[in-house]
């Protein structure tokens, strides 16, 4: 695998899909940047378990090590403020009128990504990661890949400087993911997503499932653990 020799940052989250991302772009990039979002989510225990992640995958590698540099964490209280959403307020998660889930959070990859460019700009990255899916989401417009490209080429003209926008996870679904933890970091690697990331929308982390951690019953919990039971499946017929 070729070494780029630039810096890429990386949105992490601390969850499934952005831990599997980080360790992607450790994989591929001489030094890795990683970018949380504190935006007054009813799920702030990621935020938690975002330093513990980076230390372990820090730690499952000596290159890895080598290349991760520093976190980054942005306070977007606003779009809290002007949000009324499952995922910012205490309401119940259901599919709203609109036909989209009442997690569905308006603009908020594309303020994300906007963010992330002025941080990218700053810190003379060229590359930017995420962990958007097209294949199993819940719907978010925000998350398509054609959202993605448009943002790929607003970033790169309001900045005037080449953006890349990565999102390596974008075809393939949460077994398929799992399955790309244990391809780039072994056993070790799926077994730290698995124990130390956080996806469960309500917060959760009293109850521990074979999938890891959560509620078990809310839109992100049963998505991750219907893809661990089909990567379960998958790997027992190869």
């Amino acid at each position: 695998m070729t070494l780029h020799n630039d810096t890429a940052l990386v949105l992490f989250s601390g969850g499934q899909d952005s831990t599997v991302c980080l360790a992607w772009a450790l994989e591929r990039f001489a030094r890795v940047e990683t970018v949380g979002f504190d935006y007054g989510q009813r799920h702030v225990i990621e935020l938690d378990v975002r330093p513990r992640l980076r230390s372990a995958l820090a730690a499952q590698k000596p290159d890895w090590q080598a290349r991760l540099g520093d976190d980054h964490v942005i306070k977007l209280d606003a779009l809290a403020a002007i949000s009324d959403t499952a995922l910012t307020r205490e309401t119940t998660i259901e599919i709203a009128e609109s036909g989209l889930p009442t997690t569905f959070v308006p603009g908020r990859n594309l303020i994300f990504f906007c963010f992330v460019g002025a941080l990218a700009y700053r810190r003379g990255a060229r590359h930017i990661v995420a962990g958007m899916c097209e294949t199993d989401y819940s719907g978010y417009p925000d998350c398509r890949d054609d959202t993605v490209k448009a943002m790929q080429v607003a970033l790169t003209l309001g900045l005037d400087k080449r953006v890349t926008l990565h999102t390596p996870l974008m075809w393939i679904d949460k077994a398929d993911t799992f399955a790309m933890a244990e391809e780039i970091g072994g056993k070790p690697l799926l077994d730290l997503v698995i124990e130390d990331s956080h996806s469960c929308y309500l917060g959760d982390r009293s109850k521990r499932h074979d999938w890891g951690y959560g509620c078990g019953t809310c839109p992100a919990c049963r998505l991750r653990a219907q893809g661990f039971a089909k990567f379960m499946s998958e790997r027992k017929t190869t």
